[in-house]
């Protein structure tokens, strides 16, 4: 399994979606653009609305709120992590990764350009603060 890295430094959301999905960057793109989602907009990082809305247009559910961060183990099989978690004059920011279960072992989806694996295992150094479920409909 590859994992789709983001093609702007904005563009967590976009191939957080891609991997869930397991697309190319640039067809999530093109789907978001086309219901006004777009990498440029700061709200990516601090509205869960848009890959909500993102996440169904791919006939994907997702759990009606943000659930907090306990243990990987307490994690459901597929899950949108908010890390990276701060705040800018009152507005809560972060970076999405996806946390899939694959054949029962955890593995992190991070689509940051800087990493050198993409595939991340190094789970205490990740601190999530939140998840949220995601699900086939």
């Amino acid at each position: 399994m590859n994992v789709v890295i983001q093609e702007e430094n904005t563009g967590c959301a976009i191939a957080s979606v891609a991997n869930i999905v397991d697309l190319p960057y640039a067809n999530v793109k093109d789907k978001a653009n086309s219901i006004g989602i777009f990498a440029e907009d700061k709200g990516l990082y601090s509205d869960t609305g848009y890959v909500r809305r993102l996440l169904k247009e791919y006939n994907r559910e997702t759990s009606n709120k943000e659930c907090q961060f306990t243990s990987w183990d307490k994690l459901p099989d597929l899950a949108l992590l908010s890390i990276k978690y701060h705040e800018e004059d009152g507005v809560p920011f972060w970076h999405w990764v996806v946390f899939k279960r694959i054949n029962g072992s955890p593995v992190v989806l991070d689509s940051a350009t800087y990493l050198n694996e993409n595939k991340r295992l190094d789970f205490d150094a990740m601190e999530p603060k939140w998840y949220i479920e995601v699900r086939k409909t």
